[in-house]
């Protein structure tokens, strides 16, 4: 059904904050509504239409009241935090992550109005592994990389979507499991981590990334919003990049280490609130993850507008990266190094 009153999560982040305003920007929802424990950018308030800004905490079952009060229709979730940029205090991330879920979907459940929720999730959920699928489909099993990480937090947030589809099959659920977001604006601990001068990697491993441009992300929220397609969908762009691959097109310099090392370096780059190097971002970077879009393509009917490459080459030349060294140099420094290798080996 034609969404009408809307409702959207999360807007003090990029991609809730921008739906909120293209939502607020069309005319035919009679009122849109954004909630989040501090406002959106000021970019997102001065350009956000007729929607509005309630400070409101999911985590509260005070939620209950602002979506019964406002007779919302329809429920945009936005708010889950897979990848975090910086060091946060994860027990506070865990709780909205989760709790707020839980209150959410509660609201939901008890309004006879919602007719429509739109949640994002994350591809993480999959896990990423030694034993992972190449690709992965949304058939597949949901294995977190640990025990107590954000993606665990995503699979928990999954099992009530899908508790709330059991109790109330009449409400349109949309779930999108998100590739790893990047663009110009986007900060995510991977925007980070290849922003740094000297990027380091794990000695023998060389993942596939498959990533997810911000635009794209925001497109298929607002076409959830707008139209009922529901199901669960995977969203990444097509292609992939290996992790070498990205670090020379951002111009960085890869220090490869032992894999017992990169704990450390995790905990010094926390440590120095830089990146947020969790163990599933160790992971990610080992393994890698891709996922099947086909059925976002046929049955959602979307297909990401950016490939892999043309999102990171976006992000880096959004972010105005410039190469660390000269590459020319890097180039002539690396044949060097092979041809004194081959000398040693042939004496």
């Amino acid at each position: 059904m034609p969404s009408n009153i809307v409702l959207v999560t999360g807007v003090a982040g990029e991609l809730g904050g921008k739906l909120l305003a293209r939502l607020g920007n069309n005319p035919d929802f009679e009122r849109v509504i954004g909630v989040d424990t501090v406002p959106p950018d000021k970019t997102v308030l001065q350009r956000m239409g007729h929607a509005e800004f309630v400070r409101a905490d999911i985590r509260n079952p005070l939620i209950a009241k602002v979506i019964s009060t406002a007779r919302v229709d329809t429920v945009v979730h936005a708010s889950c935090t897979a990848h975090p940029a910086g060091p946060g205090r994860r027990t506070a991330i865990k709780e909205v992550n989760v709790i707020g879920t839980m209150r959410l979907l509660a609201a939901c459940q008890r309004s006879p109005l919602v007719q429509k929720l739109v949640v994002k999730s994350t591809a993480a959920v999959y896990g990423a592994g030694a034993r992972s699928q190449a690709v992965f489909t949304e058939d597949s099993e949901l294995i977190p990389t640990s025990t107590s990480g954000y993606a665990k937090d995503a699979v928990e947030m999954e099992g009530y979507v899908r508790g709330l589809v059991r109790r109330r099959p009449d409400i349109t659920t949309t779930l999108f499991r998100f590739a790893n977001i990047i663009g110009p604006e986007t900060d995510t601990v991977l925007a980070r981590y290849f922003a740094l001068p000297v990027v380091p990697t794990v000695f023998g491993f060389d993942a596939r990334i498959q990533l997810l441009h911000s635009a794209d992300a925001l497109s298929v929220l607002e076409r959830a919003t707008l139209t009922d397609h529901p199901g669960v969908f995977n969203v990444g762009a097509e292609g992939v990049l290996t992790l070498s691959q990205a670090i020379r097109r951002a111009g960085r310099v890869e220090l490869p280490m032992p894999r017992s090392v990169v704990p450390s370096v995790g905990k010094v780059l926390r440590g120095a609130r830089v990146v947020d190097f969790s163990a599933d971002q160790v992971r990610l970077l080992n393994f890698g993850r891709v996922v099947d879009i086909a059925k976002l393509k046929h049955e959602f009917g979307y297909t990401p507008r950016w490939t892999t490459r043309e999102a990171f080459d976006d992000y880096i030349a959004g972010r105005g990266l410039r190469p660390v060294l000269d590459g020319g140099k890097l180039a002539g420094l690396a044949g060097k190094v092979l041809v004194a290798a081959a000398t040693g080996q042939s004496r």
